[in-house]
């Protein structure tokens, strides 16, 4: 496995929970996570506001974003390999894609609802 660097918004509520999960799943410490509230937007090779718009992942040197970067993130961890391979498979991976572009239209309002509850 190699190593996979991700990059998410520290300022997000859901994402920061997302991430903890992650990091707790990442037992090999084969995931780096970059935040790119903070400093880390200068390593990313894509402007702020896409990545704030979409996930991306690094995997063997190539960028991923959507469920393709997701995908890339599972496939580091033993737990969520799996699925990570799985995804590979372009009619998994496009099933994958049109759920993150629905969850992507539900974001807003998970996330105002997560800073209302704390």
């Amino acid at each position: 496995m190699s190593l996979v660097t991700v990059w998410y918004d520290g300022q997000c509520p859901l994402c920061r929970r997302e991430i903890a999960l992650m990091r707790r799943l990442d037992r090999r410490a084969r995931i780096e996570f970059v935040d790119v509230a903070g400093e880390g937007a200068a390593s990313c090779p894509v402007d702020r506001a896409a990545l704030l718009a979409r996930f991306h992942a690094r995997e063997d040197g190539r960028l991923y974003s959507g469920a393709a970067a997701f995908a890339a993130m599972w496939r580091a961890i033993p737990l969520l390999r799996p699925l990570g391979l799985a995804a590979r498979s372009p009619t998994v991976l496009g099933l994958l894609e049109r759920a993150y572009l629905a969850f992507l239209r539900l974001r807003p309002t998970l996330q105002r609802a997560l800073v209302r509850w704390g």
